[in-house]
């Protein structure tokens, strides 16, 4: 099958410099949903038709979704003369021995599933076309029938009376043999009352040659939805993330209100895991059974083990969390990060690039970057791996059952031996022998003729 992906225009409702099909849905561009779409469908050609923008739609395109099974091709339309005029420029990417599909690159959300049914009733020598019911179908084009069977699509602004009261509408999808879809756009005109070149001019001259129109009809009327405007993607996003709240409590996955649930990539949960309100996930999330999120959480390309409980406010990417861990509140978990089971990270600590061992813990305003933690550590309040010197990082090294005091300052590259424990205040800068205690802190002194000065009266 050939597809074809309409994604020239210039969204002028969108007011924005960014070509309409990249304003992003669910964390990636409209047009990315479209081409995932129609991926699902293993078509032999794929072309992109672009316009505004430059060559911004194919660089992106390019860069994120090429694969030896389907290369995409790249047609410009310049200028910008309707629908008909933008399928004229795939023409010589399209094979004539197969159907050609006409989709949209700001109509993210049709289902892979609706559109088959498209094409399967179009067969090899059909058009068919992907229509809805609407209540109030103003601005849309009619679906004309006669005697039941389609026989032409009519515009809004070249409807009469009688065809603006046609509740059928036409979403722009459609399918149809090949090598008679080359001749009709040849045969197109742009006698209208927008001077363009409709596809959907197509219509009346299949008819007329004698080839069957067809309809479809998708699983929901949302679907077939576009994005003209900010107000409009704001909706589709609304609707994407409540389709997919409505998927994951069907899987059994407990939602404190799927109104407020974001997903931004893929996020795939165990059993009775629960996500309370305001928590968005992006990239790549895997939570396993039993793992409780709080409130307000952002979680970027994570796994996250069994039993782990994520406390509010917590920033985690690039992260891997241990069974039965308890991280937050107000933890940031940076890139990098590894904790092993039974971790405890406490409210504002900070971890990058570091791995921590089982059963270890630090609890309260800490920053551990480039850190290698044993089992059984204790990290007190205020401990700051002192990692860069102002040009390079430099790794800390702390082995199993140490106990390090509250406000300590350990000076890279160092190494805290198995059992040490430093106390509080030390400042350590050569490593620190196993099972010692070490210190570094000037001596207490109390200056007895000491007294607290008074303010002056004026």
């Amino acid at each position: 099958m050939n597809v074809v992906i309409l994604a020239a225009g210039m969204g002028k409702r969108m007011q924005s410099a960014l070509p309409k099909v990249l304003h992003a849905l669910a964390g990636k561009p409209l047009l990315s949903h479209v081409i995932d779409t129609a991926r699902q469908l293993s078509p032999t050609t794929l072309c992109v038709i672009y316009g505004h923008g430059g060559d911004t739609v194919p660089a992106l395109v390019t860069a994120h979704h090429q694969s030896p099974d389907c290369a995409i091709s790249f047609a410009q339309q310049e200028p910008q003369l309707g629908t008909g005029h933008a399928v004229m420029q795939a023409i010589p990417a399209l094979s004539d021995t197969v159907p050609t599909l006409i989709l949209y690159g700001d109509v993210p959300l049709t289902n892979a599933a609706s559109l088959q049914r498209l094409i399967d009733s179009a067969g090899t020598d059909k058009l068919a076309i992907l229509t809805i019911e609407m209540a109030d179908p103003s601005g849309y084009g009619r679906i004309v029938r006669e005697q039941g069977k389609i026989t032409r699509i009519v515009e809004q602004k070249d409807a009469t009376d009688a065809e603006r009261t046609i509740s059928e509408i036409n979403t722009g999808i459609m399918v149809m043999p090949t090598v008679p879809l080359k001749k009709w756009l040849a045969a197109l005109s742009n006698n209208n009352a927008q001077g363009e070149y409709y596809l959907t001019d197509i219509v009346a001259q299949a008819v007329a040659d004698g080839v069957e129109v067809t309809s479809a009809q998708p699983a929901a009327a949302w679907e077939t939805l576009g994005v003209n405007s900010k107000v409009q993607l704001a909706e589709l996003e609304r609707i994407y993330q409540r389709n997919l709240a409505n998927i994951m409590l069907e899987q059994g996955i407990m939602l404190a209100d799927p109104n407020r649930f974001d997903v931004r990539g893929t996020l795939t949960c165990g059993h009775d895991v629960s996500i309370d309100v305001g928590c968005i996930f992006e990239g790549e999330v895997a939570l396993a059974d039993g793992v409780k999120i709080d409130a307000h959480c952002v979680i970027k390309n994570a796994r996250i083990g069994s039993n782990v409980h994520i406390k509010p406010f917590c920033h985690i990417e690039d992260t891997v969390i241990g069974a039965t861990s308890i991280i937050g509140p107000y933890a940031r978990l940076r890139p990098g990060t590894e904790l092993a089971e039974a971790v405890h990270i406490g409210n504002f600590v900070e971890i990058k690039n570091s791995q921590i061992a089982a059963n270890s813990k630090a609890n309260h305003l800490t920053y551990i970057g480039d850190a290698t933690i044993g089992e059984r550590v204790n990290i007190g309040a205020g401990t700051i791996t002192c990692n860069y010197d102002g040009v390079n990082k430099f790794r800390t090294v702390i082995e199993d059952d140490v106990f390090i005091g509250s406000d300590t300052q350990l000076i890279a590259p160092v190494t805290v031996g198995k059992g040490a424990t430093l106390g509080a205040g030390t400042t350590l800068s050569t490593n620190a022998p196993a099972g010692k205690l070490t210190v570094s802190r000037a001596r207490q002194l109390t200056v007895e003729s000491w007294q607290r000065p008074v303010k002056i009266k004026k």
